[in-house]
């Protein structure tokens, strides 16, 4: 590819730049070869000219595209240069806030300077298990593909962890020795916690604050944790290199000593430490001189606690450590000796110098001596030997040297006691080694100590590069691809003249055998022998007393000053002398034989500086022993094989997330990570598979380019879009590329989806604007459709306008004529008016003169009529009474005459007697009925009169009131007006009172509603204040409800967490018994066997205790309730008991009559013929059958009735005396019943022996059974009376029972709703209503006792009536069967004679079907037989399809009831508790197997509900049908046992979740986020050289629906077994928390996995989840709530994030996110496609603000081990134990079924 092709407009190109080592610029115009500058622009606008070199014609380096900015792996970039990466690195560092990152091999860590929340146990759990290129870079992926290539290449590892100073090598190490530890579960107790406790012990002894990190580890040291063959830590041991000793003594400004001193000072007030007389740190010299005793944020004290808790965990004991204190004060006073001057060469200590006594004191050596000896020293000749006084200069020097010796010995010492606190017993089989070393150091000053790191990171090199290009050639060998060998940089010569014969340490070693040898001479050696030989040698121009050397990563000059005395590390022998005259026994062992020393020093650490009494031609230099060590380390690490972990530092200030480029770029240079890079880009750098290839760039290609064959239309591609070959390589499953190539790809992928996207604008353009134009033409027909409208309407209103005008000026005219015609008219009209007026009044007053007079007129004509015609009128009536007088007379004349004559006496005188009679009589009646009237007629005269009175006093009061009236009627017209006046007046006083009252009324109303709404808003404040109060009381009450709930869950999962942890111990504790007794069995294998305990036995045995206890007090509780109910039952069991005395005298003289009647029949039976006795037999065989039958059912349903009764008001009560008495007349008549059964089968054997025998007799004569017949007719109709009678008498009394059980069940119900109200009532009321109810309910109870007492006395009766019925009926039966016989005896006798007939048809006796009682028999120590059968051998699989849910918890609880039965409580405990341990035992064998574990639990748990269900407590016991409350255990109470099942199935439960757990982990990832359900939605990006193991889909790659299909067969399983359906759901709710919990935690570990796409993807995983929940209907269940972080998370991927509103909107959704969460999903949002945006660090810090008030926990990841509480509610069973069956399957044939 041509640079005209990459250098084109637009290009990014880096720049070198002195402060930021590169920036970035674009070209303004394309490049064309020839050309000498090229114009560029930077980010900040400003246009440069970049000159080019026309003899190298060397181009700058082009910039990646952005999508491939910010990846996980540096060797993803397509251009491979120092820009490149360190551009990644600072865009993940700063913008992504991420530390890690891969380059190749090796993981690159930046120090941040701050804590982060990155490495919980929650995180290592997440990394457990996992690829290393599936997860984002960190130190505990490393660690996870050691563990793992340990495992599976059984070889041993190593992690190198390097870097400067202040880089985080310690925490690496820390952090990766914190994996192994928690990864791998140890087979000793406390290894893993013993193994990390060794570092705060180190880093107190080997730890120091310098100016460039507070906590340096100024050693190297090199860990090899060991482990067994199943890969668990056995153990550890630790080598270490190079202690700075130097700084015991010297420290520069702002540098600390040791930590370990600090925090003894710190401690000094201890009582402890006062014998050591310390006191503040700038009290000692050698703690002072940095003059910064304090690093913040750091506790000395707190610090020396947890040094010394970590010397306790590695079995230092309290007096080692005392002495390990008592060393360190003693260098502490040391450093204050004080030498004084007495001479040039001579000086002195004071003898009460109070430091050196308290030194010597300490070290318990003499104090003279030793102050002789530090300012004096011995010299040997050939020929004798003297003291020699020293300067105080060497005084000094040698002051200082002893406590430097003593500090390296005292190292030395407890590393080689931690290393044998670490040693284990068990072999090891393989390890894991973490070198934390120092990484390749200059500085202004450089001497021995730089060297010797400096040349170990030269041998550290050399076997990194050789490494690297190992690894390069396997994979271009595995590939199968042409290679040339890469040009690599090779340190060998640098190592030679570091370490070869003539070397560096070679002469250094030689001038320190030189009596006066010194620094100067030593740099003319090497002057004289390396300068013109070694390139990498070289002389520095203006001294004569340093080197250069020409290291891989810089040139470091080395000043000569100091090398032989540090080389040589020389101390007084005689000081060394007095030290081992102290009888201290720890200073002791430090000064022990220097050759013993040495010898354990090559085994277990490298020692430095090592001083003894030894001769010198046998002490090895400091130079030689780091040689050996180090030439050591590296043949363990290539014996390993190596991981690399490159630590950089950021900045010098320390300061968070800030990046200085150019001390970024100078440890990348010196840790070789560009080094790597070069060798990577040398070669083919980018690789893809296939498929990969495929998946990317598909969009070049044409629909005719698709082949069926992948990796041929791959080559096909890549022929067309790149002709240079040698670009590119084809592997077997690879395609390898060289640097730029992907660069160039990745443009004309962007290229065709940028024409591919104008073309997609241009189309979408086009629509837009037609579809615009479309709108506004349709916009501009309806503005015209509507301007013409309006102007319609507007002509229109003109129109409408005018000739409103017109009329209105009509009108107007009109008006105002029509007014001045109304003017004039009305003017005439009063004119007329005033006039008429005048004219009427004037002929009113003439009419009214008129008329007077013709009144008076009237009135007096009248009055002269009247009087004209009452004169008329007499006369007319005289008239007429003449004439009628005169008539009258003559016929009274003529009257006279004929009565006088006789004819007319004869006439009148027939019958008048009778009539006189009659007449008389009327007259009679006549006569009262006169006198009746004349009363009556007085007193009507009487009223007349006084009506008549009446009347003329009205008259004239009527004609005074006509006179009135007629007075008044003159004056009526005045009156008239005043009247109408008045009314007018009247009418508006009453308008204006009826105003008034209306008014008073309204104001009345007003003060009555304004005192009424005052009241009620009195009433209303009041209740609102108490509605307040009772709100508060509420809220108080709510909230101590929700912190109880709260509690209560706290509490529940703190004790299901100890129960599994206590289940836990005990499992560890059994098999660590078992494995003691297999080793007790393999040391003593003479013995014949030795007996297993059972570790259940002593908790099996406290709960057979603790369950003996729970009995006796159940049954000490019964027996004081029998007693309370007899006391109250006493009157009753009295009259019971002389009941029963006169019962059984009566019984006396019974069988006395009854053995009369007996003998009577006997003697009417001899008499009577036998076929007519038969028959009669026969036929009252069949009655008393059914009688029988009758009474047994009566006798059943009373018993029924009496103890099936759950009321308490029911007497008398089970277990009372009276309730016995009757329960055993009861059983008694029941047996009776019973041996009449057996009879009546007996009798009915006969009659069908005497059948058969009537077949057979044929030549029986009629005659002689003629007799017989006749007879039966009779008795026939007297059983049939006496059958109908005794029935009916059991009807009623059955109807009686049935009506007061009924009546007693209405009064229950009653009860239990009374009590129901009472409890929804506030106290009072409720006390009031409960006292209420007692007093009813004891009224009741007396009145029912009275009752019940009179009940039992007539059941009584009955039951001796019952009793002589069936006494009698046994009498008759005996003498039926007596009978028979003799009946059978005389057939038989005929028979002989008769002829023998065909035999006749077979009679079948049908008994009736058993009952069974719920239980199994078993017999004693069938326990573990029973067991092995049904709990250790027994395969869920075919139980579960074959047979009822549950069938094995039925068995035992049958078996249980049996020996509740038996009142056995041994076989009770033996059985409980055998059946727990065979659980337990098949749990923690086959706890693996999902199906095993779920059919146990819900073995488990219907076991537990059965001993409640069937316990006998009445609040299980309302669930039970009758039957099954019959089935209720009767002798022991066994609560505890529900409680001990009850753990158990949390035991179970904890265990189904982690198998599920385990099942579900490697599916949950591969389908919630790499498998592409919706296709096309993901892109795929380079992923460098650590491919993701499941990155794209496959055949047989785990898909939704596979996950799917796994979580329907765990319901499908469960439901199955019969798990409880509450518990379905709990289960289901933890398997959705896991698979949030995973997915979540892997989206937050992922990079590669935050993208929009992505999020789409999540949710639509999701929303398949949520479907198959309503499908089985689980929505209920919880499960999807706890699915809400996922969907969040998901939505914060696909929401907008750019302005304030967006992250307001972020703040309101994510509710179900930490903070920390959606910052790192928000950071870690990597575009996928060109076309996607990163997130901005300005809205990040926004997102940060409005979150920072947000209380909640600061952990990043979801605790994916989290079990929630579970609950098992009673869940009763409706499986009745009677209808259980045992299938033979089981190999139970042993139990029997009662």
């Amino acid at each position: 590819m041509a640079a005209a092709e990459l250098y084109s407009k637009y290009a990014r190109v880096w720049l070198p730049d002195a402060a930021e080592v590169w920036k970035s610029a674009e070209l303004t115009k394309d490049y064309t070869p020839g050309d000498q500058t090229l114009s560029l622009q930077l980010e900040d606008g400003t246009k440069v000219e970049h000159k080019i070199d026309p003899r190298t014609n060397n181009l700058p380096p082009l910039r990646n595209p952005d999508i491939l900015v910010g990846e996980n792996d540096l060797t993803a970039l397509s251009y491979l240069h120092e820009p490149a990466v360190l551009h990644n690195l600072k865009v993940r560092f700063i913008d992504s806030r991420l530390i890690y990152t891969y380059c190749g091999i090796v993981l690159v860590a930046i120090n941040p300077y701050e804590r982060l929340p990155i490495y919980d146990a929650a995180i290592i759990n997440a990394y457990s298990g996992q690829n290393m290129g599936d997860m984002d870079p960190h130190i505990f992926a490393v660690a996870e593909e050691a563990y793992k290539q340990m495992a599976r290449d059984e070889r041993n590892q190593s992690i190198i962890v390097s870097g400067e100073s202040g880089a985080g090598k310690t925490v690496s190490a820390k952090y990766a020795m914190r994996y192994f530890a928690t990864v791998s579960s140890s087979g000793e107790a406390n290894v893993e916690e013993r193994v990390l406790a060794s570092s705060p012990i180190m880093e107190a002894l080997g730890n120091a604050k310098t100016t460039r990190n507070d906590n340096s580890s100024r050693f190297g040291k090199y860990i090899e944790i060991g482990f067994d063959t199943k890969y668990c830590i056995t153990g550890a041991n630790m080598r270490t290199y190079l202690l700075e000793k130097s700084r015991v003594v010297f420290q520069a400004h702002s540098e600390r000593n040791y930590h370990i001193f600090y925090q003894l000072c710190a401690s000094s007030h201890l009582p402890e430490f006062k014998a050591f007389r310390l006191g503040c740190a700038d009290d000692f010299h050698c703690t002072n001189q940095g003059q910064s005793p304090v690093i913040d944020g750091v506790d000395d004290a707190k610090e020396m606690c947890n040094t010394r808790r970590s010397f306790s965990l590695l079995g230092i004991g309290e007096s080692d450590q005392m002495e390990i204190y008592q060393i360190l004060s003693a260098i502490l006073h040391l450093s204050n000796v004080e030498v004084k001057d007495q001479s040039a060469d001579r000086c002195s200590i004071k003898q009460d110098d109070v430091h050196l006594m308290v030194f010597c004191d300490l070290m318990g050596v003499p104090c003279e001596e030793m102050a002789h000896w530090l300012c004096h020293r011995k010299l040997k000749t050939t020929t004798e030997t003297f003291v020699k006084p020293v300067p105080k200069i060497n005084a000094i020097y040698g002051r200082d040297a002893l406590a430097k010796h003593i500090y390296a010995r005292l190292f030395s010492w407890i590393v080689d006691s931690i290393n044998s606190a670490l040693k284990s017993t068990v072999k090891q089989h393989s390890f894991i080694g973490v070198l934390d070393i120092y990484g390749f150091e200059t500085f202004d000053i450089n001497s021995f100590e730089q060297f010797c790191i400096n040349y170990a990171n030269e041998k550290l090199q050399q076997q990194f590069n050789l490494h690297v290009f190992k690894l390069e050639q396997e994979e271009y060998m595995k590939e199968e691809i042409p290679w040339t060998l890469i040009d690599f940089y090779d340190n060998q010569p640098c190592i030679n003249l570091i370490e070869a014969k003539l070397g560096v340490l070679d002469l250094l070693d030689e001038e320190c055998k030189m009596p006066k040898g010194s620094d100067e001479t030593w740099a003319q050696k090497l002057y004289n022998t390396l300068l013109k030989q070694n390139a990498h040698f070289e002389k520095p121009r203006l001294s004569n007393r340093a080197f250069i050397i020409h290291h891989f990563a810089d040139k470091v000059e080395y000043q000569c000053v100091g090398f032989l005395e540090k080389n040589k590390d020389t101390v007084n022998e005689e000081q060394i002398n007095v030290l081992k005259k102290s009888k201290f026994d720890l200073l002791l062992k430090l000064f022990e034989d220097d050759e013993k020393a040495a010898n354990s020093s090559n085994k277990l650490t490298s020692s430095i500086g090592r001083a003894g009494s030894a001769k010198k031609d046998t002490k090895k230099t400091v130079g030689l022993q780091f040689r050996q060590s180090l030439h050591l380390l590296m043949e363990t690490l290539n014996a390993t094989t190596p991981h690399y972990v490159r630590c950089i530092k950021p900045n010098d200030h320390k300061a968070p997330f800030t990046l200085d480029p150019v001390r970024a770029v100078q440890q990348l240079r010196a840790c070789g990570i560009l080094e790597t890079i070069r060798i990577s880009a040398a070669g083919f750098p980018s690789r893809w598979t296939y498929q990969e290839f495929f998946s990317r760039y598909r969009v070049l290609m044409k629909q005719k380019d698709l082949l069926p064959d992948r990796k041929q239309a791959c080559k096909n591609l890549l022929e067309k879009l790149i002709k240079d070959q040698g670009k590119y390589q084809f592997g077997k499953n690879k395609i390898f590329f060289r640097a730029g190539q992907v660069a160039f790809l990745e443009k004309l992928r962007s290229d065709k989806l940028r024409m591919a996207c104008v073309s997609i604008q241009k189309t979408i353009r086009c629509w837009l604007a037609r579809k615009k134009y479309l709108r506004m033409r349709e916009s501009a027909i309806t503005i015209q459709k509507h301007v013409r409208g309006h102007q319609a309407r507007c002509y229109a209103k003109f129109l409408l306008q005018t000739r409103a005008a017109i009329i209105i000026q009509r009108n107007v005219r009109m008006w105002s004529k029509r007014k001045l015609y109304q003017q004039q008219r009305s003017a005439a009209i009063t004119v007329q008016c005033f006039w008429r007026a005048h004219m009427a009044r004037k002929q009113y007053h003439k009419l009214m003169y008129e008329k007077k007079a013709i009144v008076i007129q009237k009135w007096v004509k009248g009055w002269l009529a009247r009087q004209h015609y009452k004169r008329i009128l007499a006369a007319i009536i005289l008239l007429q009474s003449c004439v009628r007088r005169m008539r009258a007379k003559r016929e009274l004349k003529k009257l006279k005459v004929e009565a006088r004559s006789v004819e007319h006496f004869k006439k009148l005188n027939i019958g008048m007697e009778n009539k006189i009679l009659q007449l008389q009589h009327k007259i009679n009646e006549q006569q009262k009925e006169n006198r009746e009237l004349s009363e009556k007629l007085s007193v009507t005269e009487k009223a007349q009169t006084m009506e008549i009175e009446r009347q003329s006093s009205e008259i004239e009061n009527l004609r005074r009131s006509e006179q009135e009236t007629r007075a008044k009627a003159e004056r009526l017209p005045s009156l008239l007006e005043q009247l109408s006046f008045l009314q007018h007046e009247l009418e508006n006083t009453r308008r204006e009172k009826e105003d008034l009252e209306e008014q008073t009324k309204v104001v009345d109303e007003l003060n009555t509603k304004n005192n009424l709404l005052k009241n009620d808003v009195d009433e209303l404040n009041k209740q609102i204040v108490e509605q307040a109060q009772q709100l508060t009381e509420i809220q108080t009450n709510a909230e101590n409800t929700k912190q109880l709930e709260q509690d209560l869950t706290e509490e529940r999962s703190r004790y299901q967490s100890l129960l599994s942890e206590h289940l836990h111990l005990e499992e560890r504790h059994r098999d660590l018994k078992e494995q003691m007794d297999l080793n007790t069995v393999r040391n003593y294998t003479y013995k014949s066997s030795l007996k297993r305990t059972d570790s259940n036995y002593s908790s099996n045995s406290s709960e057979f205790s603790q369950s003996l206890g729970s009995t006796e007090g159940e049954d000490s509780s019964v027996q004081t309730e029998d007693e309370t109910q007899t006391a109250v039952d006493l009157p009753v069991l009295l009259k019971l008991q002389r009941r029963v005395k006169e019962l059984e005298q009566e019984k006396q003289s019974l069988w006395q009559q009854l053995d009369k009647r007996e003998e009577d029949q006997q003697e009417k039976a001899k008499r009577t013929s036998g076929r007519a006795e038969l028959d009669l037999e026969t036929l009252k065989r069949q009655e008393l059958e059914s009688e029988n039958k009758k009474l047994k059912q009566d006798l059943n349903e009373l018993r029924k009735s009496l103890t099936n009764e759950n009321s308490d008001l029911v007497p008398p009560a089970p277990g009372s005396l009276p309730y016995k008495v009757l329960l055993e007349q009861l059983n008694s008549s029941t047996e009776e019943l019973e041996m009449r059964k057996e009879e009546v089968l007996l009798l009915r054997s006969h009659l069908v022996r005497q059948e058969a025998l009537k077949h057979k007799s044929g030549l029986i004569k009629a005659s002689s059974c003629s007799r017989p017949l006749k007879a039966v007719p009779p008795s026939c109709r007297l059983l049939e009376y006496q059958m109908h009678e005794q029935e009916r008498v059991h009807n009623e009394r059955y109807m009686k029972l049935v009506e007061e059980m009924n009546k007693l069940k209405d009064e229950k119900e009653q009860q239990q709703q009374m009590l129901a109200q009472s409890l929804l009532l506030p106290e009072d009321a409720r006390i009031e209503a409960s006292l209420k109810l007692e007093i009813t309910r004891l009224t009741r109870e007396n009145l029912f006792h009275s009752f019940s007492n009179k009940h039992l006395s007539e059941l009584l009766e009955q039951q001796e009536k019952q009793d002589k019925t069936i006494r009698k009926l046994k009498k008759q039966l005996k003498l039926y069967m007596k009978k028979v016989e003799d009946f059978e005896v005389s057939t038989e006798q005929e028979t002989r004679r008769s002829v023998v007939s065909p035999p006749g048809r077979a009679v079948n006796i049908t008994r009736k079907e058993k009952e069974y009682q719920g239980m199994l028999e078993y017999k004693q120590g069938d326990e573990s037989r029973l067991l092995k059968n049904l709990v250790i051998d027994l395969k869920p699989r075919g139980v579960a399809v074959s047979f009822t849910p549950g069938l094995p918890a039925y068995i035992i609880f049958m078996c249980v009831r049996y020996a509740d039965i038996v009142n056995d409580d041994q076989r009770v405990s033996t059985l409980l508790n055998s059946t727990i341990s065979s659980i337990k035992g098949v749990i923690k064998r086959r706890g693996n197997d999902f199906e095993v574990v779920s059919f146990w639990l819900a073995n488990t748990c219907r076991l537990m509900h059965c001993l409640k269900q069937y316990s006998g407590d009445e609040v299980f016991m309302v669930h039970n049908t009758a039957k099954q409350n019959e089935h209720c255990l009767t002798n022991f109470e066994l609560s505890e046992y529900q409680q001990v099942f009850g753990d158990l199935a949390i035991q179970i439960y904890r265990q189904l979740i982690k198998c599920m757990e385990d099942i579900l982990q490697h599916l949950i990832v591969s389908s919630m986020l790499e498998n592409e359900t919706i296709q096309g939605v993901l892109g795929s990006k380079p992923t460098g050289l650590r491919k993701r193991s499941t990155s794209f889909s496959e055949e047989g790659a785990v898909t939704m629906e596979v996950l799917l299909q796994r979580l329907g067969l765990f319901h499908t399983t469960m439901s199955q077994h019969g798990m409880d359906s509450d518990l379905i759901k709990q289960v289901v709710k933890q398997q959705f928390y896991i698979i949030c919990a995973v997915t979540l935690n892997h989206l937050l570990l992922r990079k590669d996995m935050c993208s929009w796409g992505k999020g789409l993807q999540i949710r639509y995983n999701v929303w398949q989840l949520e479907e198959w929940l309503a499908e089985r209907e689980l929505t209920d269940c919880g499960a999807k709530e706890t699915l809400e972080p996922l969907i969040q998370a998901a939505q914060l991927l696909q929401i907008k994030k750019k302005t304030e509103a967006d992250a307001q909107a972020i703040c309101n959704m994510c509710t179900g996110l930490t903070t920390a969460q959606i910052v790192k999903v928000l950071t870690l949002y990597t575009p996928v496609i060109e076309f996607e945006e990163r997130v901005s660090p300005s809205f990040i810090t926004t997102i940060k603000n409005l979150l920072k008030d947000r209380a909640e926990s600061s952990t990043l990841m979801m605790d994916a081990k989290k079990i929630f509480t579970v609950t098992l509610p009673f869940t009763p069973s409706s499986v009745a134990l009677d209808t259980v069956q045992i299938p033979s399957s089981l190999n139970l044939g042993f139990l029997t079924r009662i």
